[in-house]
């Protein structure tokens, strides 16, 4: 009955309602990529443009966005989508795939990427952005990170990344260098010797750390070197330095940073911190852009606490006396900037950004682009087809806490103010069999929203991870149901409130009831968790380590976000 009835009110996928994603012909929105969208790379090939992000160990990795504008993106495929390309079995969250660069040249697509904790650092090519995408070609001369091509005029191929100090001897905490190599693009390999570019950053007598994520592009007779500096949080950003050799000498712009939020009040009203990490690209009529990370804070803003990870931005670049600087006009990046490229508003079938309510009523073929998997599956454990109009996903042994390939498909919590709910059919058959929502940050700080057995009768179970402790979760609520067919939907309800969630059940798809209310949101925030992802909401089944036969059902997803920017 609960499908049935699901199946009347709800009869489109991924419906956007009330929202602010689509664009209008004046002003377009940040971030132009809501929730865990990290290190974003960008290249225009004619009258598009291509966008590729971090995924760390997330499945499958480096999402490729397409868009006519600038503004209104639209996921084309994914770089790495096939194991043999891509197997991040035994990773931690936050290890797998850092910072993928994104550039074209003759007919061919280049993305460039470092596996941490796996291979190290690699390209991969394709004639189309949508893929199939090569099998990596590892590059083990290149001893560092945030690999980026640049191509030059005269037909060579140059290989920027970050990496150690010269000698392998830092002077402080933090010291690395941007080193070059030429690249041979046909055999897709270095050639001839390592050229340093940087030392330290834009003042070494001042230690800037963790200079990483450059780019080199040329304009007027210089090559322009950008490059994040002093580290991914509240400190972060972007800085340029310029020489008339691509082999350098660079040097450092004397008003650098060109971008950082870190001088401002951290209990500024709607703030957007961390940002850096940026890319360029010129557009046809001549105008630059820069595309970079942002976090967007919840009250108290000045805790640093935020839950959606770090999100793509994107603002304008202004040229000053030679020199490209990011947004001149305003010392806070803006929630709201004139479209780069005019327009007709564009619907989108998956909303990225603004205000908006999404359903997924599993009636395609296959799954949309906004699922991902932790960590590469080995063995297909869901189906689509089994049941129809339904996602079927196994109870296996594999959990969450675990660094696996658990039951478990997530979509990116992309709004401090906002919920995610799902119908579930599911038949418990014994105390150890869970299945329901998460919200996840990391192995040791989740909490799972499910449907079990207490005492042999069902019940709906409130967990969350135990900080330190992977192997165990703490019981913090649980509610004996009342009969429940087992043809009869249950359904579950996580609700973020900032720095709070709450969590709801309802029998009947109408009348939720609160089953526990302001759940300590910061617990999984980045400041407390660590890493460098955002939250994901996911469905997920677990039979805690012991082997079963059974499945749950999931009838419909649904997202809402609602941030108060924006009304």
């Amino acid at each position: 009955m609960g499908k049935r009835l699901t199946l009347i009110i709800f009869s489109m996928i991924f419906v956007s309602l009330n929202s602010t994603s689509a664009q209008n012909n004046n002003v377009f929105n940040n971030p132009i990529l809501a929730g865990f969208y990290p290190d974003p790379s960008i290249c225009r090939v004619g009258s598009d443009y291509y966008l590729v992000n971090s995924t760390f160990s997330y499945f499958p990795g480096i999402p490729v966005f397409h868009s006519k504008y600038l503004v209104s993106w639209k996921q084309i495929g994914n770089v790495m989508d096939r194991l043999e390309q891509l197997d991040l079995n035994g990773r931690g969250v936050s290890e797998g795939i850092f910072a993928p660069a994104i550039r074209y040249n003759n007919g061919v697509y280049y993305v460039t990427c470092t596996f941490v904790g796996g291979g190290g650092n690699f390209v991969v090519t394709s004639k189309n952005p949508e893929g199939p995408w090569s099998d990596p070609a590892w590059i083990p001369q290149v001893n560092g990170i945030d690999p980026s091509m640049f191509f030059d005029d005269n037909g060579k191929a140059y290989i920027i990344y970050n990496s150690i100090p010269p000698d392998n001897k830092s002077l402080y905490n933090g010291h690395r260098t941007i080193r070059m190599y030429e690249f041979d693009i046909e055999a897709l390999k270095v050639t001839g010797k390592e050229y340093i570019l940087v030392n330290g950053g834009t003042d070494i007598s001042k230690k800037p750390v963790w200079i990483e994520g450059p780019h080199i592009f040329e304009k007027d007779g210089y090559y322009y070197l950008i490059a994040a500096e002093g580290g991914t949080a509240e400190n972060h950003s972007e800085v340029v330095f310029r020489s008339k050799e691509v082999t350098g000498p660079y040097v450092p712009y004397e008003k650098n940073p060109i971008l950082t939020q870190r001088n401002l009040d951290p209990a500024r009203k709607f703030p957007i911190t961390c940002t850096g990490h940026a890319d360029f690209v010129q557009t046809e009529n001549g105008d630059w852009w820069a595309v970079f990370l942002g976090c967007r804070p919840y009250e108290p803003c000045d805790k640093g606490y935020y839950n959606t990870g770090r999100e793509t931005f994107l603002a304008p670049v202004q040229w000053i006396d030679g020199w490209p600087v990011i947004d001149p006009n305003h010392e806070e990046v803006q929630y709201q900037y004139p479209v780069p490229i005019q327009s007709s508003a564009e619907s989108m079938d998956i909303p990225l950004n603004g205000n908006f309510i999404l359903k997924d009523d599993f009636d395609r073929e296959k799954l949309n682009y906004n699922w991902v998997f932790l960590r590469s599956p080995h063995q297909k454990w869901y189906s689509l087809t089994e049941r129809e109009g339904c996602l079927a996903l196994q109870l296996r042994p594999e959990t969450c806490s675990e660094k696996v390939y658990p039951s478990f498909l997530g979509h990116r919590q992309q709004h401090a103010q906002g919920y995610a709910a799902v119908a579930l059919e599911f038949v418990p058959k014994a105390e150890n069999e869970k299945a329901g929502i998460l919200v996840f940050q990391n192995e040791n700080h989740f909490y799972l929203l499910c449907q079990s057995l207490e005492g042999g009768e069902l019940a709906v179970e409130l967990y969350k991870s135990t900080d330190g402790d992977n192997s165990q979760m703490r019981l913090l609520a649980s509610e004996k149901l009342a009969d429940v067919p087992d043809d009869k939907d249950l359904f579950l309800k996580i609700e973020a409130h900032g720095n709070t969630y709450s969590f709801l059940y309802a029998v009947n798809w109408d009348k939720w009831e609160m089953f526990k209310e302001d759940v300590d949101a910061t617990f999984l925030s980045t400041k407390k968790a660590g890493g460098f992802v955002g939250c994901m909401y996911a469905l997920y089944a677990t039979s805690l380590g012991k082997p079963t036969e059974n499945t749950a059902y999931f009838d419909w997803f649904e997202y809402s976000g609602d941030d108060e920017v924006y009304k």
